[in-house]
């Protein structure tokens, strides 16, 4: 075995090589429905593209099961005073059981996200709430108990509201679907609303992947994942078949015997669109030893938006993005990440260190998480547009969560720096988890239960 060094696994891990793992992801799109979503063939093929190649390079896999309703919808027909709207249902929304809710639109104040927003008029009414500070979930469940018959949810960016979720847990029981910013005034402007959503779960099994290295402390492990699913309205490229793509031939590059002092387990998330269920699930399922073994989780997903920058998240919470500061040794990974950027010459911003991705079930238990993102469906302010190029006014990803997120879209240059930052950062903490970018000793670590 020869000698592993930071450096040399991030010139390692090439762009061509990733491409070509995102290309493959973009067949078996292609070829299962367009789409690669948890509880689809698509799905399948791809866990299976990732489990044979990290089979045949020795590492130690498996495919831990969870279970989860996935959700399947039908027509959405949205109508403002006659007129019809474009609208998408939100997954896991509930269904109109085959009727037609018809009802008065009530604009709801501020953000939907306390009680105090809602007034006593959304009774037997339809609440039209824009999107932003808390979670579609949250602002349905407010709705809901205000007395609300269905919530209409008003984008805060430019573009439809594609993708979005309710999440599998605790899901309100009434009908939810999103609109674009432009049409907000129309809807919420109305005497009269009516709205018809076919909506239905369906119990499903499915699988991750979880690789590790044979060698190196399985007491102190470095965990490093990405979602391998995308959703239904595309082939999930951006999101995340680059983040599968790049973390895969990391795994491929480093081997799985490298000379290093930690182990390395990569991971495969399944769900993670459905509301982060193959992460959660296999937290879920990790004993107390287990969970005190994981020395950090670094997080990867979406990493070549066309209009994307260079983020790492908010580990040490300086930066105020209206999420928190991660736990203990966070801001190291934070740092670290940070300072790899700085030396190719490229500027990094933090990102909001929030709950949308698969970091977030770590992160609660207490591991330090750290990660990389190029942005998904925020508009790209002027500064950042100074900052990195591309265009002020347009989302970071405008093929987020759509059919057009394909290979053609990948921005191969954002993909090249992220996949040597991924590799560098890998290849650092299985060296070691101590130094000025460590991460707390095994002694010191305080897991929780979530």
């Amino acid at each position: 075995m020869e000698p592993l060094t930071p450096d040399d696994l991030a010139h390692a891990v090439t762009v061509d090589n990733v491409m070509a793992h995102i290309r493959a992801l973009q067949q078996v799109a292609d070829a299962d429905g367009g789409n690669r979503a948890a509880g689809t063939s698509g799905y399948d093929a791809s866990l299976a593209y990732v489990a044979d190649r990290l089979r045949a390079a020795g590492y130690l896999v498996s495919t831990p099961q969870f279970e989860f309703p996935r959700f399947d919808s039908g027509p959405v027909q949205l109508g403002a005073d006659g007129g019809r709207v474009d609208s998408q249902v939100l997954r896991y929304s509930a269904g109109t059981g085959g009727e037609t809710l018809t009802a008065t639109p009530v604009e709801i104040s501020g953000h939907g996200c306390a009680d105090s927003d809602y007034p006593s008029a959304v009774s037997d009414s339809i609440a039209v709430i824009t999107r932003g500070t808390c979670t579609f979930a949250d602002k349905a469940h407010r709705a809901q108990e205000a007395g609300a018959v269905a919530v209409i949810v008003v984008n805060n960016t430019a573009g439809p509201l594609n993708g979005a979720t309710l999440g599998v847990d605790d899901r309100p029981s009434i009908p939810v679907v999103g609109i674009a910013r432009d049409s907000g005034a129309t809807v919420g402007g109305a005497s009269s609303v009516s709205l018809s959503v076919t909506a239905s779960t369906t119990p499903i099994v499915s699988h991750s992947v979880i690789a590790q290295t044979r060698t190196g402390d399985t007491d102190d492990v470095v965990v490093a994942g990405a979602h391998l699913d995308g959703v239904r309205a595309g082939p999930g490229i951006n999101d995340n078949a680059t983040g599968t793509a790049a973390l895969l031939e990391t795994a491929l590059r480093l081997g799985s015997t490298p000379r290093a002092a930690h182990a390395v387990r990569f991971a495969f998330w399944g769900a993670e669109e459905d509301g982060l269920v193959g992460s959660r699930s296999y937290v879920d399922s990790l004993d107390p030893a287990e969970r005190d073994a994981v020395a950090l989780y670094l997080n990867f997903d979406m990493l070549a938006s066309p209009n994307g920058g260079y983020f790492t998240y908010d580990g040490d919470g300086s930066a105020r993005l209206g999420g928190r500061a991660g736990p203990p040794g966070s801001a190291g990974i934070e740092h670290l990440f940070t300072a790899f950027f700085a030396s190719r010459g490229v500027p990094v911003q933090p990102a909001a260190f929030d709950g949308r991705s698969d970091h977030a079930p770590f992160a609660e238990i207490g591991v330090p998480v750290g990660g990389l993102t190029t942005g998904s469906d925020r508009e790209k302010s002027a500064a950042e547009a100074d900052l990195w190029g591309g265009h002020t006014g347009t989302a970071f990803d405008p093929n987020y969560h759509g059919p057009d997120d394909n290979v053609a879209n990948v921005n191969t240059g954002l993909l090249a720096v992220n996949a040597s930052a991924i590799g560098f950062a890998i290849a650092t903490y299985a060296l070691s988890t101590d130094g000025p970018d460590g991460v707390p000793t095994k002694e010191d670590r305080h897991r929780s239960d979530g």
